[in-house]
């Protein structure tokens, strides 16, 4: 009788332990798919992040306008009054720079909804006078130009330069362009816009983010750079403006 209870006992154990044992091994399962989800969610979201460009190849028209004021203060509390003026002939703020060396020289640049209208208006003789009163001082210069080629990704540095000069060739300026791309990372220029005149592709405007203000300037002194543009047909010296971001619209 008592190895009969012995007997029942020991199974009765057994039997728990087996059934703990079965529960533990789900938990376990079902934890290591858990993980195996969250861990793939992770891997697929890191993946559409990656995916997002922030490259734009659609052609984006602009005015770019440059000129020097006699007082930045006084020309944007101006500049910006005349919105709706330039709201009708469906020109849009988009950036405003101040020159490094100069702060009183101002770029600003506008996108362009009609390029007959951005025409006109850069013509009208009621935005010159609308300017001198502003404080614009000395030779404004405009360029109806088209943005081929932008990153929009978000750097730290607001510092800009925008380069402009003639070529030979569009397309092989563009193809010997992006072939140095590494180059001018390698000494701190990071590329931002590229594009030419609305009616010259032979005219060339390139805007490039300065990240490292040493290894920048040397660069645009040296031989390399030299070499580049003789391979990419570029004209002359180019027309370099350095300058940084003060506002975005």
């Amino acid at each position: 009788m008592k190895q009969f209870r012995f007997t029942g006992l020991l199974f009765s154990v057994s039997l728990v332990f087996l059934l703990t044992s079965c529960g533990g091994g789900s938990n376990e399962k079902t934890a290591t798919t858990d993980s195996a989800a969250a861990a793939d969610s992770a891997a697929k979201a890191a993946a559409a992040a990656k995916a997002v460009s922030t490259i734009v190849t659609t052609p984006q028209n602009m005015v770019i306008v440059t000129h020097k004021v006699a007082n930045y203060a006084k020309w944007l509390m101006a500049y910006e009054g005349h919105d709706s003026a330039r709201l009708a002939s469906g020109l849009h703020n988009y950036v405003i720079g101040r020159g490094l060396q100069d702060s009183n020289m101002v770029m600003v640049a506008l996108k362009i909804d009609d390029t007959a209208k951005a025409k006109a208006f850069s013509k009208n003789p009621g935005m010159k006078k609308d300017m001198q009163k502003a404080g614009v001082v000395g030779q404004t210069m405009i360029s109806i130009f088209t943005a081929t080629w932008q990153d929009t990704m978000t750097i730290d540095s607001k510092l800009r330069s925008r380069a402009t000069f003639a070529v030979k060739d569009w397309d092989v300026f563009v193809k010997v362009f992006q072939d140095g791309k590494q180059e001018r990372m390698d000494n701190g220029i990071t590329d931002r816009v590229v594009g030419h005149e609305l009616d010259d592709t032979k005219k060339v405007s390139v805007v490039t983010a300065i990240t490292d203000t040493a290894k920048a300037f040397a660069y645009y002194k040296s031989d390399a750079l030299k070499k580049r543009r003789v391979a990419g047909g570029v004209i002359g010296e180019p027309a370099r403006l350095i300058f940084r971001i003060v506002k975005r619209y």
